[in-house]
């Protein structure tokens, strides 16, 4: 038996899946669940082969719950009319259901199922599309994670700044310090550069908390934070702050 997750805000949505899984026996409907929090504990509890993933949902949206997930199951998103999203499927190869769903096309999508349960490269492919979505200007104004069980949702303007901590991503903010299992590329890439510079290896600044760049040793900068914390800055990220600042 495939082990599946439904995960929809709509309810009518679920009882639609459901309705078309009667026809494939192979598939047992572990739980359902009407937010990404109640997904993730879902996902813990039943480790599903198999997940119908709303995209659009409160709280926390799909791609932002799957940011929280170690181990991806295969995924079958449904959504209402995104492109963005789904320009991001298509080039990764992942696929979704338009709402409202028809059964032909819900059952074309089972027939891939085995092959793609087979192929096992889930992670890396679901991890491509988190990416390709983050770009989204959707996608730039908060930041979700997971910290002692509890899930909080950071946005961008009280970010102060990244560093980059073995691993993981530490995200300094105004309530404290947190961790995502992220790459600084990754933020560097999806962040606004309006908003974010990167300006040493091992940091990603907010330039709204710069109060003032100094010359440390030769060729050497720092930048005071609002906060009173200083920052090193490497002789890029000294070019790219000074023209992101207009000095």
């Amino acid at each position: 038996m495939i082990r599946t997750l439904l995960i929809d805000d709509e309810a009518l949505a679920r009882d639609v899946i459901k309705h078309y899984l009667q026809a494939h026996t192979e598939i047992e409907v572990v739980a359902e669940c009407c937010d990404g929090f109640e997904g993730l504990k879902a996902i813990a509890q039943h480790k599903p082969d198999l997940i119908f993933l709303d995209v659009q949902m409160p709280k926390i949206n799909g791609f932002e719950m799957l940011e929280l997930i170690d181990e991806h199951p295969a995924i079958i998103f449904t959504t209402a009319f995104d492109e963005y999203a789904i320009k991001a499927f298509e080039v990764n190869a992942i696929d979704y259901l338009l709402k409202p769903i028809e059964q032909q096309r819900f059952d074309q999508a089972l027939q891939k199922l085995s092959a793609k349960l087979a192929s096992k490269p889930l992670d890396k492919t679901t991890e491509e599309l988190i990416e390709n979505v983050a770009l989204s200007p959707a996608q730039q104004n908060r930041v979700v994670v997971k910290s002692a069980g509890v899930i909080k949702i950071i946005p961008v303007e009280q970010i102060n700044y990244f560093e980059a901590d073995d691993d993981y991503v530490k995200i300094n903010t105004t309530e404290g310090n947190f961790q995502k299992n992220k790459t600084m590329s990754f933020f560097e890439k999806t962040l606004s550069a309006n908003q974010f510079i990167r300006i040493h290896r091992s940091y990603i600044v907010n330039l709204a908390q710069v109060t003032k760049i100094e010359l440390k040793e030769k060729d050497n900068y720092i930048v005071l934070l609002k906060s009173g914390i200083w920052l090193p800055v490497s002789k890029t990220g000294y070019a790219k702050l000074k023209e992101a600042l207009g000095l």
